[in-house]
């Protein structure tokens, strides 16, 4: 197939075959790698023969089946994810002052490193034991814990795309009359928001990840909680296809977060801005 160009010369088309139309459908593509890993999964779960340490794919779909029918694990999950979400806010929240306050000043530029430098590389699980001393079996201790995972990789990203925004773009802000607050919403935020939303990604795995393993110690404590009880109470039970049900909630949960939260505000934001392919 040819047409012709503004100039006249013709141009060669060359018609994309099925397999590449479908190649490029991104959803496709990774579901097509979802249903290598299961095929991967069950043959080698066959080959080992040992339900106890790996059961089948179809045996934790069965049980995966069994427990969303039950109620249990929808509850539970809920649990979670309500935690999740409270504690991920406050994080955001919090990160959001520090970050405006350290490109609002040195002092602020100077708390915030030195905050970061004490408290980033201290696991989020290591303060849970304080936790519970300071703030008893209940929900705070959980909520503290995921706000120091959000809190900091989120500042940090923050602050550093806050560093990168250009000379120029911070002198069209002033020029335009824009100071404090809405310099940082106008200008700052969206020049930085690639980074912004890479640290938004980051937190969240901090955050889903410590809440599992808080859920795991706070569960065996309290017997109650939510996915991370669920695991440990099947684990105790030696039914090994319903703690593989209880991980790969976890991991649906996250690719669902990625797939329709954190991809359609890219979308809709750096990719239509122009800033990311």
């Amino acid at each position: 197939m040819s047409a012709t160009d503004e100039s006249g010369l013709p141009v060669v088309e060359r018609p994309l075959s099925a397999w590449q139309r479908l190649s490029g459908v991104t959803a496709l593509r990774r579901g097509l790698i979802l249903v290598l890993l299961a095929v991967v999964w069950e043959l080698y779960a066959r080959w080992l023969d040992s339900p106890l340490m790996i059961p089948t794919f179809t045996d934790t779909l069965a049980a995966f089946g069994d427990a969303v029918v039950s109620g249990r694990l929808p509850s539970m999950a809920g649990t979670s994810l309500r935690v999740l979400l409270m504690g991920y806010a406050l994080g955001v929240l919090l990160a959001a002052v520090l970050a405006g306050l350290a490109s609002a000043s040195r002092w602020g530029d100077d708390l915030l490193a030195t905050l970061v430098a004490m408290f980033n590389p201290l696991p989020a699980i290591a303060l849970l034991p304080m936790a519970m001393l300071w703030f008893g079996l209940g929900t705070p201790s959980i909520l503290f814990v995921l706000v120091h995972a959000v809190l900091w990789p989120l500042a940090l990203n923050t602050h550093a795309g806050f560093q990168g925004v250009s000379e120029t773009l911070r002198m069209v802000g002033r020029n335009s009359g824009l100071g404090g607050p809405r310099f940082i919403a106008g200008i700052l935020i969206p020049a930085a928001f690639p980074a912004i939303l890479t640290g938004l990604k980051v937190g969240w795995a901090f955050a889903w990840r410590t809440l599992i393993a808080a859920e795991l110690v706070y569960g065996a404590a309290s017997r109650s909680g939510g996915l991370g009880w669920f695991i440990f109470e099947n684990k105790n039970r030696l039914e090994t296809a319903s703690v593989f049900a209880g991980l790969a909630t976890v991991i649906l949960i996250g690719l669902l977060v990625e797939a329709l939260i954190f991809r359609t505000i890219e979308r809709h934001t750096v990719c239509k801005w122009g800033m990311r392919r």
